[in-house]
């Protein structure tokens, strides 16, 4: 299984341009680290956009649900630091989802992805997700070009807190699937391809982008 833990934070943004420089110096040299030194924080990874919006996804593979209410994480979100409270309203159409991760096959982690956020209608919950586990994705590592796949479910709303005040409120995530490999054009494919099926099989508003990974951390590297 390449994700770390049972649970997972989603994020998917934009910065407004004139920002963009600085959000990666921030993200990648204290950002990143600081959420890494939070106890069930295993890695954090930022993907920029190749093809569709928005610009950026993160994804926070962290040891259980509970990580993500926990009583360290709130204080840091309730505590930003002087750097996070000048980045915070650069932010925007941030979507954040603190999910289960009830499916995960195929090994390591590859260079592009594509990021698949979508609703079950009402009623196929069962249905899509036994297509998901069973059908689609347990196939995805054997093919050329890809490694792996997962799904996301949203599982707790996050509450409110001083870091997304400054920022302003944050959508919700519901399903989300990501997929990573080595080859750009069979990740391209696959999102051409896919976005239909999952709308045949009972999936609802789905937004589909392609990735290309910026920078990754795992808690070993921040802790000793």
């Amino acid at each position: 299984m390449p994700l770390l833990g049972s649970a997972a934070m989603l994020l998917a943004f934009d910065v407004v341009p004139e920002a963009v420089s600085e959000h990666d110096d921030w993200h990648t040299h204290e950002h990143l680290p600081e959420r890494l030194s939070i106890p069930g924080f295993l890695r954090g990874t930022r993907w920029v956009a190749l093809r569709g919006e928005p610009r950026y996804a993160v994804l926070y593979e962290v040891a259980d649900l509970a990580t993500l209410t926990s009583p360290a994480y709130l204080e840091r979100l309730n505590k930003p630091s002087a750097w996070t409270s000048k980045m915070m309203p650069h932010y925007r159409g941030m979507s954040r989802g603190f999910c289960l991760v009830t499916g995960s096959f195929g090994l390591g982690t590859g260079h592009v992805s594509v990021l698949l956020r979508f609703k079950p209608t009402p009623g196929s919950d069962a249905a899509l997700r036994r297509w998901l586990l069973q059908d689609l994705l347990p196939q995805l590592p054997n093919s050329p070009g890809i490694g792996n796949g997962h799904l996301l479910e949203g599982a707790i709303t996050p509450q409110m807190t001083n870091e997304q005040r400054i920022r302003g409120s944050d959508a919700n995530v519901d399903w989300a699937v990501l997929v990573t490999g080595y080859r750009e054009a069979v990740l391209a494919d696959f999102l051409r391809d896919v976005v239909g099926l999952l709308e045949q099989q009972g999936g609802t508003e789905v937004v589909g982008s392609m990735y290309r990974i910026d920078y990754s951390l795992t808690r070993d590297e921040v802790i000793d």
